[in-house]
């Protein structure tokens, strides 16, 4: 009962996913049957052709009787094709229909997840979701649904045209038959629990493989090939047995209805032989009941191949709309409030949070931030820094406590207003696959070259861009490599061209060297001057000139001050200063 329901709810829901499309499915479906009914009257026809041609043996063979039959099948199969042909027209544009507006669902879904979904998440299912299942399901509506009416029609008229023919016959063929139901029935409940287990593997499998992918650098550092290799062999493993059992049992199925549909031909021959024998049918019922034998058969045969495609889809259609009801951000397009001019006063105020219940990284942080200071956020890894600079984004939501900008609390605004008011530079760099004039102005419009030739020029990019083949129409990708410096040199010239009015830097010069990270700097301090900044860094050299620096530990402000202030407090902050000079 419990597998049953579980199958029926999805399958609920992908049938309401569908409702718009419903008229073209439903033309389809009628033209499906129509093509269905004209198959079921071909082998009436064909009995009257060899009764036609029986009768010419003890006498003159009516050729025109027997053209004019002739004639009449070759339109009615040619009718048949028709409507074939335009029933799979409608159905593959439906049913690609359906799958663009899936995969553009779960790719605006992924704009309104929380990030703390994606915390306990991997990438790598979420991509199975918009991928493996959705052409499951697309397969399943391309061919199944199309199969399953013509296939039914097919089946009803069959049903039909054998009872009008012999009803003898028709019960003894039935009966045979229902073995083989009852067979496909059972194997479609055991398979069903493989299938989601099949596609829950595929997403895990996927998840491991992208972040092999992203950390060969590291695996092959660490000499960890044979650990990464031993960890894919136990999910690949595990993905193998779940695929092999639910293919397995689905697969019994059309072996299961051809051995029914061989029993069937048994049947009427045999009994059908001895009813000829005793004269109570004709030698042309016998004919016309072995074609209707066939399209009794053929579509118990598609039946089955339709169920072994619903398992899967199923399966994935259950994966794709758990997604889609995940919990999303709070609606708010009623939100109207922004910062018309932005002056840059930020203030915490007892701020807590948590990324998960019960388990809290910022406990009481309140600080408030005057227009143009230089803030600078110190302290060791787990202190929270990071943390603080996503609450600011609104990247997570404050569980207490309110965080202002210009006196406005940021949850009156809406997130893309909050966060259009920073440039930002994270510490993971981000380059994605399109020419350097795209990743250096991304999603700025009207950006001339000679802005971009001032960015790079100020962060020490302008002898990269003069050896690439095109400059700034250079495409990035794996033949045009950048080194990690490089990578976070580009991130803070996007971030430049921005042009904010509040920026962030989380440890922007991490990656570059002393002589780049000293140009960086000067570019750094031209682009803080008048910004509102937050920095957070390791280097402690770079935060000298700072207005006010945060020391943090276990999500509280313990010390706060001036560089040589702190100093000479000789508390926290003078140990991890002292600690970057100690010689080992």
């Amino acid at each position: 009962m419990n597998r049953s329901k579980s199958a029926v709810r999805p399958l609920k829901e992908l049938l309401r996913y569908c409702r718009r499309y419903l008229p073209a499915i439903l033309v389809s479906l009628a033209l499906g049957g129509a093509g269905a009914v004209f198959s079921v009257i071909g082998p009436d026809k064909i009995a009257d052709m060899v009764s036609a041609i029986e009768r010419g043996l003890s006498g003159t063979v009516d050729l025109r009787e027997i053209g004019q039959i002739g004639a009449f099948l070759a339109v009615l199969y040619l009718l048949g094709w028709i409507f074939g042909y335009a029933q799979q027209f409608i159905l593959t544009t439906v049913t690609q229909r359906v799958s663009q507006r899936l995969r553009t669902e779960i790719s605006e879904k992924i704009n309104r997840m929380p990030l703390r979904y994606f915390d306990s998440t991997s990438f790598g299912d979420v991509l199975s979701r918009l991928t493996n299942d959705v052409d499951t399901i697309g397969q399943m509506l391309g061919s199944g649904i199309g199969t399953l009416v013509s296939s039914v029609t097919l089946l009803a008229g069959a049903l039909i045209m054998m009872f009008v023919t012999n009803a003898q016959l028709a019960f003894s063929a039935i009966l045979a038959s229902l073995v083989g139901f009852a067979f496909m029935i059972f194997l479609a409940g055991r398979s069903q629990k493989y299938f989601l287990a099949q596609q829950q593997a595929l997403g895990k499998i996927n998840g491991y493989i992208e972040e092999m992918f992203s950390g060969q650098q590291i695996i092959r550092a660490y000499n960890g090939e044979s650990a990464a290799q031993a960890a894919f062999h136990e999910l690949n493993a595990g993905l193998y047995d779940s695929a092999w059992k639910s293919r397995f049992l689905s697969g019994m199925m059309m072996p299961i209805m051809g051995l029914v549909g061989n029993l069937g031909y048994v049947v009427v021959c045999v009994l059908g032989a001895v009813m000829a024998a005793e004269g109570t049918i004709s030698f042309s019922v016998i004919v016309s009941f072995m074609l209707y034998i066939r399209l009794f058969t053929q579509p118990l045969s598609q039946i089955a191949q339709v169920f072994t495609s619903l398992q899967p889809a199923v399966a994935a259609s259950t994966r794709v709309f758990e997604f889609l009801h995940e919990e999303e951000l709070e609606d708010e397009r009623e939100k109207n409030k922004c910062l018309q001019s932005v002056q840059g006063n930020v203030e915490f105020d007892h701020v807590r949070f948590g990324y998960l219940p019960g388990k809290t990284v910022i406990h009481d942080f309140s600080i408030h931030v005057r227009a143009g200071q230089k803030v600078a956020i110190v302290g060791h890894t787990g202190a929270g820094k990071t943390t603080i600079v996503n609450l600011l984004m609104r990247f997570y939501e404050t569980e207490k406590g309110t965080i202002r900008i210009d006196g406005i609390p940021i949850w009156e605004m809406r997130r893309e207003s909050v966060r259009s008011l920073f440039c930002m530079v994270l510490q993971d760099t981000w380059i994605f696959e399109g020419t350097l004039r795209e990743n250096l102005a991304y999603c700025k419009e009207n950006v001339t070259d000679a802005q971009l030739d001032e960015v790079c020029r100020a962060v020490g990019l302008t002898h990269y861009v003069k050896t690439l083949p095109e400059g700034y129409d250079t495409v990035l990708n794996e033949q045009i490599s950048l080194s990690a410096g490089q990578r976070q040199l580009v991130t803070i010239a996007r971030a430049m061209i921005q042009d904010a009015p509040l920026l962030i830097l989380d440890e922007a010069t991490s990656s570059v060297d002393t002589k780049t990270e000293a140009a960086v700097q000067n570019a750094m301090n031209a682009l803080m001057d008048g910004r509102t900044s937050f920095i957070i860094a390791h280097r402690l050299s770079t935060i000298r000139n700072a207005d006010i620096i945060l020391v943090m530990k276990d999500g509280d402000i313990m010390e706060s001050g001036k560089h040589e202030q702190l100093l000479s407090q000789k508390g926290i902050y003078a140990e991890l200063y002292n600690s970057q000079f100690e010689i080992c």
